[in-house]
């Protein structure tokens, strides 16, 4: 399947990738992000990409992006809800009020923000219905150490999922979360190096490329209709999550 796929977080790591590979593939591709430069290069040469400089945060930027979108497309048929940021890590009395807000604001009001415009968008299209796919993150189930704020958030994500799931059915919305463990973006920068573990060690742990990834959001992103994954989780092998603490 190709349609338009509507990325946000689209300039750099998971976002940017699937974004690259899905202009490649043939889909039209909408791309958010806060850096137009960015954003510019990932477009450089598809005509079929959308650069879209916007922060997920700001409820008029996300709606006006959608809007742009629909107008360049005529149909918004999946939502990658990617955008997000790893505050630094803190046991929760050290976390400062503004760390917080920022995971908060990104990671949760950023992506309900952004699945709000979509889920609007695609039941009032002719023909309603789309797909929203959620960047979860292996803290969904299990948290590293000093991860408060990142590990809330991305718990809250799997609410919005299951309740997006459900609201959707009447308008043949589906929406899925992938849950994604040591994948080499930026913000897992040092953890082939020696990440902290829940006995207070430092080891390195197994991170793996990106292809992989970008291959499992696609393939949520181009079930039929008819079918939908609403859960999909990928991790470097040998990742320690299944037995952190």
């Amino acid at each position: 399947m190709a349609g338009t796929l509507f990325v946000t977080g689209a300039s750099s790591g998971i976002g940017r990738a699937v974004a690259e590979r899905a202009l490649a593939d043939g889909w039209n591709v909408a791309l958010m992000a806060r850096r137009a430069e960015a954003l510019d290069a990932v477009a450089e040469g598809h005509a079929s990409a959308l650069v879209l400089p916007g922060d997920v945060t700001d409820a008029v930027a996300v709606e006006t992006a959608f809007a742009a979108a629909m107008a360049r497309f005529g149909r918004i048929d999946v939502l990658f809800n990617n955008a997000g940021v790893f505050p630094p890590a803190a046991l929760i009395d050290e976390i400062t009020p503004e760390d917080w807000r920022t995971a908060v604001d990104v990671n949760l009001t950023g992506m309900f923000l952004a699945a709000r415009a979509a889920f609007g968008t695609m039941r009032r299209q002719d023909p309603p219905g789309g797909r929203i796919i959620n960047n979860g993150s292996i803290a969904a189930h299990a948290p590293r150490p000093g991860s408060v704020a990142y590990t809330t958030t991305k718990h809250a994500i799997t609410g919005l999922t299951r309740a997006l799931e459900l609201d959707g059915r009447a308008f043949g919305i589906t929406c899925g979360q992938i849950d994604i463990g040591n994948a080499r973006t930026p913000l897992s920068s040092g953890f082939d190096v020696g990440m902290v573990q829940p006995d207070g060690s430092r080891r390195p742990e197994p991170l793996m490329e990106l292809g992989p990834v970008v291959d499992a959001v696609l393939l949520m992103a181009a079930m039929p209709t008819g079918a939908t994954v609403p859960f999909l989780t990928i991790t470097a092998a040998g990742m320690p999550w299944l037995a952190r603490g």
